[in-house]
């Protein structure tokens, strides 16, 4: 047991490196076998990812997929996290070996990073990927000598396709070669700087003292978060200077430099046909005006197949539960035990279950539109928008993840440079309709209108209204969190060319967020759906009659008391209890509705008629905006309060949003009313 201990703590490490959407989390797959997520836009992987693999000769060792990262002088957390595993510093043990993934097509833009590798003076290999993307585009790599240039082993693969993976492994022999020589170099006094603070470094006891000196003297960041003693000796080193010391640029302007020279021996470049093809259908597709018409088409059109596509596995679904209930209750003696399987079980879990067909439709088209490239086009065309309020591009992608769902989203704002605009983004992040507020949206769209195409419209707008507002109150707020009027956050972003679907890595995703939504009606909504159920089922009524149980149970005394609160905003007790049951998970909104009405949760017809014969459209469309608005999320308050580092910002925003949706809820309720 021990000798096992020590071999795994002994497994050399290995550390994959590069761009955002360069591939890497695709080699970590391919590596390890592990399901990291994949996409074809930055901001994917904003955390660490570790698996093992075995070479070849038998050896095992551990890999880490750290986030994408233009340079190692860090702009957001996410490349800090990089910068630090690669230091060895923070709690983060340095890596034995780097392994450096550049995409073929776009070298120029990639070696600086390796070259800042280099200088950590860390063993690498380099990975030459998306060879078959860079010759459809008219680039030629030539791997041997573009090995003789930087000093590392190349090796040219094709990770979406498993090509060159078992190259790969080969080249993975333990013990791994000494890092290559520096043939570069800054200004003089640049390079006497670095190496004199490097010896002061080592004399405090610094870690890698060598490889935080030039990053000391380059990254301010990076030095506010040293040691008074550190700070101490880096000021001493640029005080001795006598000025004019700037390391920072000086190596940066020397790793250009070299980089030009190594692709003006290694790469060969002529007109591609898919280069060609990417610049026609972005001059489209990127237009300032029609690029933002063609990206409300796609959203309109997204929703427009969760209705119209959906509708044969849902009845499906509904089938399976009904004949299920209808088994069990024709099994099982009458009483109560039968009743809470049907009812609180069977009942309770297909409820929900009955929306996982078109909740996996929205993860199917955004799993297109990320592998294709399209995602980075939209962050791109929201990026002008975004400026306005405080925001860029870079937001854009985690509040895309907030319609899947708000936790994932807010981990994602790491990758956002500035404290202040990631904050700025996490408070407005849960207005995205997150893919939990769909059965609500569901359940309660057709009581509204009936035609497919009107109810992906009302869809749409709903989308909208969570979006638009979400700018809106982004505007009002970019002066307290601390953003300055005239702020105009920068955006950078390589654009991926367009790619044909990865249907493996959709078909994976899509089968991982169905077991996660299974997981959690098969636990988190079974263990409420049961409660409700014992809520509403005791104590028992005296007449005996089912039409006066609710209001003599728990659950109805809860809703008399909610009452008088929910009474302005249309609703009566039953669905004051419902929006109380939902702060747990939105989706038992629907249980909670049909467990109060005594009618079979699977089967929504039957709920929507309650609907409508005990309420008028104005509180129909009250609950909808409610939902739109309202956080609603425990676990989201939780990510919150750990993301932002405080629970006053996390209660603040639960508080904050729950006022805001019940005030817009009055509102519609009574503006509908008057008008409707």
């Amino acid at each position: 047991m021990s000798e096992a201990l020590v071999q795994e703590q002994a497994a050399p490490r290995l550390a994959l490196v590069g761009h955002p959407n360069v591939g890497k989390s695709t080699l970590f797959n391919a590596l390890t076998g592990s399901r990291a997520k994949v996409g074809n836009y930055g901001g994917v992987t904003v955390g660490v990812k570790t698996g093992e693999l075995f070479t070849p000769h038998g050896q095992k060792l551990e890999l880490a997929d750290l986030p994408g990262c233009l340079s190692l002088v860090s702009r957001a957390d996410d490349e800090a996290v990089t910068r630090d595993v690669l230091l060895g510093i923070n709690g983060a043990p340095a890596p034995d070996l780097v392994v450096c993934v550049v995409d073929a097509s776009a070298l120029e833009r990639h070696l600086p990073l390796v070259l800042q590798v280099i200088e950590l003076r860390l063993p690498a290999v380099l990975v030459l990927n998306k060879i078959d993307l860079a010759e459809s585009q008219g680039v030629s790599v030539d791997a041997t000598l573009l090995s003789e240039e930087v000093g590392l082993p190349v090796i040219p693969i094709r990770a979406d396709e498993g090509v060159g993976v078992l190259d790969l492994k080969q080249a993975l022999r333990f013990p791994f070669p000494r890092s290559a020589p520096k043939s570069w170099h800054a200004a003089k006094k640049s390079e006497q700087a670095i190496g004199e603070l490097s010896e002061r470094f080592n004399a405090l006891g610094l870690v890698n003292p060598d490889r935080q000196a030039w990053l000391a003297l380059a990254d301010e960041g990076f030095r506010k978060n040293l040691s008074s003693e550190a700070q101490a000796e880096v000021h001493g080193v640029v005080e001795e200077s006598d000025g004019g010391l700037t390391p920072g640029e000086d190596l940066e302007s020397a790793r250009r430099e070299r980089v030009r020279e190594i692709v003006n021996i290694a790469v060969n470049e002529h007109a591609g046909e898919q280069s060609a093809l990417t610049d026609k259908i972005d001059a489209e597709l990127l237009h300032p005006v029609r690029g933002l018409l063609y990206l409300a088409l796609i959203f309109f059109l997204l929703f427009w197949s969760i209705f119209k596509w959906a509708e044969a596995p849902m009845t499906f679904v509904e089938d399976v539960f009904g004949a299920a209930g209808d088994f069990a209750r024709s099994a099982l003696p009458e009483g109560l035990f039968t009743d809470l399987i049907v009812e609180g079980i069977i009942g309770g879990v297909g409820g929900v279950v009955v929306f996982l067909p078109q909740i996996l439709l929205l993860f199917l088209f955004l799993g297109i539109l990320e592998s294709t490239g399209y995602m980075a086009r939209a962050a791109f065309l929201m990026d002008g928008v975004m400026s306005r309020v405080g925001l860029s591009g870079r937001s854009f992608l985690p509040l895309l993840s907030g319609y899947a769902c708000a936790i994932p989203g807010v981990m994602a704002t790491r990758s956002v440079p500035s404290a202040k605009e990631r904050l700025l983004t996490i408070l407005i992040l849960p207005w995205m309709s997150c893919s939990a507020r769909l059965p609500v949206y569901l359940l309660l769209i057709p009581l509204m209108v009936a035609g497919v195409f009107q109810q992906a419209l009302v869809m749409f707008g709903l989308y909208a209204l969570g979006t638009v507002t979400a700018f809106v109150v982004a505007r009002l707020l970019k002066g307290t969190v601390g953003l300055a009027k005239d702020h105009q956050p920068s955006f950078l972003m390589e654009l991926p060319p367009y790619r044909a679907p990865d249907w493996r890595y959709i078909a994976r995703h899509l089968l991982e967020r169905a077991t996660a939504f299974l997981v959690k009606a098969g636990t988190v909504i079974l263990a409420i759906s049961v409660i409700l159920w014992a809520l509403a089922t005791f104590p028992k009524a005296p007449s005996g009659e089912e039409s006066d149980q609710f209001e003599y149970s728990a659950m109805g005394r809860m809703g008399q008391a909610i009452e008088p609160v929910v009474a302005p905003l249309g609703w009566d007790a039953r669905l004051g209890t419902a929006m109380l049951a939902s702060f747990s998970a939105r989706e038992v909104f629907n249980s909670q509705v049909a467990i109060s009405y005594a009618v079979d949760e699977e089967d929504d017809d039957a709920v929507r008629e309650e609907f409508r014969r005990s309420y008028e459209l104005p509180t129909v469309l009250s609950l909808l905006v409610f939902y739109v608005f309202a956080l609603q999320c425990f676990p989201t308050t939780v990510v919150v309060a750990r993301e932002s580092k405080s629970w006053k910002v996390a209660i603040g925003q639960l508080a904050g949003m729950s006022i805001f949706a019940y005030v817009a809820a009055l509102a519609t309720f009574h503006l509908s009313a008057l008008f409707l």
